[in-house]
């Protein structure tokens, strides 16, 4: 049921949640917003109707419109956003310290609201939320590479971790989770619409949230070679289920270390088209 309930009082009868339906499933009864039974099948579960009525009248989902927050003023000013999005950077050193639990909450939850394809929202966010967890994960990577090293077994390509089991080993640095406290890996359904791009749209939500807070980020290529084409068992130690693909792998936690200003890349690459 999508419960899909208008409040007859504070309804003003505009007509914008009927003209913004992407499924187009909300006609006007009487005058009053509807969505026929035999169309709810249909419902994206967008919630643009909830979020584009003027006077909070639309209900939708159980989800009612005092749970939301307003939109108006609410937005940040455009050249702050813009110093946020240049000055973003990927962060290669951490302080020990787990970030607070609140705090993790929040940053998955607010990612969480990024778009996906078809509106399919099944993306998983694995999530390794403490400095010890991950010790021990790194432990065990490295030693899985470690043996693939011995055994002569890395693939053609991925010959160079051998370098970065050689320094964990005789120096104790570690390259492929760069010390980070916190691991977060973003896979979804591999029969969804387009799996890989909701991963990488939700960890970008993530990161640029993430630096508002002060905390760093890095897009973790290589622990998602390590994970996904090295050591594929390490996908069922860590609960990803089968069936998903792995989007891509981002270590995170509080830097240690403070950028002064942003970089100076472009101007942009642009094909103009001319038709």
């Amino acid at each position: 049921m999508l419960e899909f309930i208008i409040n007859s009082d504070s309804c003003t009868r505009c007509g914008e949640c009927v003209a913004d339906c992407p499924a187009r499933i909300i006609t006007m009864d009487e005058g009053v917003p509807t969505i026929a039974a035999d169309k709810e099948a249909s419902c994206y579960r967008c919630q643009h109707c909830l979020m584009i009525c003027p006077t909070g009248a639309v209900s939708i989902l159980g989800l009612k419109p005092s749970g939301s927050r307003p939109l108006a003023g609410g937005y940040p000013d455009p050249d702050k956003l813009e110093i946020l999005i240049k000055g973003r950077r990927s962060v290669r050193r951490y302080k020990q310290e787990n970030l607070e639990p609140d705090l993790l909450q929040r940053l998955l939850d607010v990612a969480w609201h990024a778009p996906t394809g078809m509106n399919s929202r099944d993306v998983l966010f694995t999530l390794v939320d403490d400095r010890g967890k991950l010790s021990r994960l790194r432990d065990e990577v490295m030693a899985g590479l470690g043996r693939l090293v011995r055994e002569e077994r890395l693939p053609e390509g991925k010959e160079f971790f051998a370098d970065f089991v050689r320094v964990w080993e005789e120096k104790g640095i570690d390259i492929l989770f760069r010390g980070a406290p916190h691991l977060l890996i973003a896979s979804a359904p591999r029969q969804g619409a387009c799996p890989v791009p909701d991963c990488l749209i939700a960890l970008s939500y993530f990161e640029l949230f993430a630096q508002s807070l002060g905390v760093g980020t890095v897009w973790n290529g290589l622990c998602k070679w390590a994970i996904c084409d090295l050591l594929p068992e390490t996908r069922q130690r860590l609960g990803i289920p089968e069936e998903h693909v792995i989007g891509y792998v981002m270590s995170f936690g509080r830097p240690a270390l403070r950028f002064q200003r942003t970089v100076q890349h472009g101007p942009a690459a642009v094909n103009r088209v001319a038709i």
